[in-house]
């Protein structure tokens, strides 16, 4: 995770398939994004804006800091 050097980290992907095997699709219909974006933020290549960032871990019923992490190495 964080690829490319962006600090931020997460495990959004991890949730979606234990989420009922959520589609990149319907995660992004849900929050409210492309599924292209989506499959940029779980690659680590787009950092989320705050917005989707909470969108997301509500989504999952969780807090952001369960979804997103900082990784202080490449921050």
């Amino acid at each position: 995770m964080g690829a490319k050097g962006l600090p931020i980290t997460n495990r959004v992907r991890e949730f979606r398939e234990r989420h009922g095997q959520m589609s990149q699709a319907a995660l992004g219909d849900a929050i409210g994004v492309t599924r292209q974006t989506v499959i940029a933020i779980e690659q680590g290549r787009y950092s989320p804006s705050l917005e989707s960032a909470f969108r997301i871990a509500r989504l999952f019923g969780v807090g952001v800091e369960d979804v997103f992490g900082w990784n202080e190495d490449q921050a």
